[in-house]
């Protein structure tokens, strides 16, 4: 006879009380293991390990799957902001066991089935309900991480039954971002009649962008400094010999201060440094 613990851990730590019985773990070891605290009951019909994901259980608890942002965050994917939990429910479903004021319930039909016990929603609905949850700019960053990572394909994505703004969000993105912040930069200048290419290879470095010709826009993050900024004011120097027009800028400034950034191109603009001499 199967360990209960260990069924239980396989299936992700808290797990629906048949499947464990599928999986081979009679009813009376399963009451044994939650009679000696080995394992909890987060809602009837379900089991837990005591020391499982605490999102994993309150799913569990509430009768939902974790989803939108909240899942794309847990699968690595690039999020701007989780302003709580995000979690999806089904259309029919009447009394959620929500303990946490800040959740958004979604109560959309999922276009990808979500199996019985599932705690977390597929990548395709997760795409779809960021597509009519976040602002243009923090969806695209999101769908952007997802097809760079391969977690999702654009052709199967275009076969989905997509709304207008799932489908404007399809048409905008670029696989080839290197983070959300480079697709929120990207989207804030895309009324700039010139053209903004991103991850450019110059002088044996990579850029973030180029606008026309010769300007250059770096944008730091937490991890440019030390040896990584060295480097980042050498090759700066390298390009400024070159011909090239550096800008640099931060994670905050993009996020929390865009108009300093928009400001700094635009005068470089007006200067014609995205031109070549």
């Amino acid at each position: 006879m199967r360990n209960p613990l260990e069924v239980v851990a396989a299936l992700g730590g808290v797990a629906m009380k048949a499947s464990v019985i599928e999986a081979g773990v009679s009813v009376y070891r399963i009451e044994e293991a939650v009679s000696a605290r080995l394992l909890v009951r987060p809602r009837r019909g379900w089991v837990a390990l005591p020391d499982a994901d605490p999102h994993l259980v309150a799913a569990a608890r509430a009768g939902v799957v974790l989803t939108c942002i909240t899942r794309a965050k847990r699968l690595g994917l690039w999020v701007l902001r989780e302003d709580g939990p995000h979690v999806g429910a089904a259309p029919h479903a009447s009394r959620l066991d929500l303990r946490t004021p800040d959740a958004t319930v979604h109560w959309a039909r999922p276009v990808q089935p979500r199996a019985a016990g599932s705690l977390e929603d597929g990548i395709l609905n997760t795409l779809l309900l960021i597509a009519a949850c976040q602002p243009h700019e923090a969806a695209l960053a999101v769908w952007e991480s997802a097809l760079r990572q391969r977690l999702a394909d654009r052709s199967e994505l275009a076969r989905l039954p997509l709304r207008a703004s799932a489908r404007r969000l399809l048409e905008a993105a670029n696989p080839f971002s290197d983070s959300g912040l480079e697709t929120i930069f990207r989207t804030r200048l895309r009324w700039l009649r010139h053209p903004i290419r991103s991850q450019i290879w110059i002088h044996g470095h990579r850029v973030d962008f180029l606008i026309g010709e010769r300007l250059v826009v770096q944008i730091d993050g937490g991890h440019h400094v030390g040896v990584q900024r060295a480097e980042d004011v050498a090759h700066d120097a390298a390009l400024m010999l070159l011909g090239y027009h550096v800008v640099r800028v931060t994670y905050d400034q993009v996020i929390e201060r865009w108009h300093e950034v928009q400001d700094l191109i635009m005068r470089a603009v007006a200067q014609g440094l995205h031109r070549a001499a």
